[in-house]
């Protein structure tokens, strides 16, 4: 099943106030880059339907500390769905199963009294394991160190307005703006690609008129990069876009590819220095 046919509305039951429910949590544990990880059962009585999934994790890590055990590891930063650092996988579906919504707004009246949850990091080779559910994601910004970002002088923020943008070009760009850079796109995209990333970064740059006097360099350079970097190919299954919690649409990767193409065309074309 794709994670699309996943996704699922949250129960009926989801208004009626809080609750106390058990969960059964099959967690990843994995000590750190080197070793090879295990999944361990850990039992998660009385807990509240009005927490996070990250609240929930808060409590059961307490729990481990006073028993003499290792908390377990993951990665976290506002809670409000806006930095990306809470990835990580919810039975098999990148951020759990509730649509455009991370893990840190995930709340756990999406599940019901006896459930049992697998969670686990991303799985992609240019996302390699810290430690438990933190995984090395600065492949991302060296992604973005390859050409997210314009050199000219934009001037204020008044100078910019200044500018004319075509509504349909600034709705675009502020759209792939919203990308948070979580790596939901990698984890559920079978061949591991970032391209929904990387097309977000190019789109909110090269769709305004500061950021289209590089939009080819920068187009090439990061894709290049992405490609380096080990991300595979996007084959337009449309995976990565169903799990993006900001629900980027997957025309932005046909943008970039359009942009993608525009610039090797012209490369090519570009006639050669005779030498001498």
């Amino acid at each position: 099943m794709t994670a699309t046919e996943l996704r699922a509305p949250a129960p009926s039951d989801a208004t009626s106030g809080p609750r106390l429910i058990d969960l059964t949590l099959h967690v990843w544990r994995q000590d750190g880059p080197s070793d090879r990880g295990r999944m361990v059962t850990i039992d998660a009585p009385g807990i509240s339907t009005e927490m996070s999934l990250l609240e929930m994790l808060d409590v059961v890590n307490e729990r481990l500390t006073i028993g003499g055990e290792e908390p377990i590891a993951f990665e976290h930063d506002c809670r409000e769905g806006i930095c990306g650092s809470c990835g990580m996988m919810v039975n098999g579906i990148a951020h759990g199963p509730l649509r455009a919504t991370t893990a840190c707004q995930l709340h756990m009246r999406a599940f019901h009294d006896g459930q049992e949850l697998w969670i686990e990091p991303w799985r992609a080779e240019p996302f390699p394991v810290i430690k438990d559910l933190v995984v090395d994601r600065s492949a991302f910004d060296r992604i973005i160190q390859a050409g997210g970002y314009i050199t000219a002088p934009t001037g204020t923020a008044p100078d910019a307005n200044s500018l004319p943008v075509p509504k349909a070009d600034a709705d675009a760009a502020f759209e792939a703006a919203n990308c948070i850079g979580c790596g939901a796109c990698v984890a559920a995209c079978p061949n591991a690609s970032a391209m929904l990333f990387t097309a977000a970064k190019v789109t909110h740059l090269g769709m305004l008129p500061q950021g289209r006097a590089e939009r080819e360099a920068r187009v090439m350079s990061m894709v290049a990069t992405h490609d380096d970097l080990g991300f595979g190919s996007c084959t337009n299954i449309g995976e990565c876009s169903a799990a993006c919690p900001k629900e980027i649409p997957l025309e932005t990767i046909a943008r970039l590819n359009a942009d993608l193409w525009r610039a090797a065309r012209r490369r090519r074309s570009r006639p050669r220095r005779q030498r001498g």
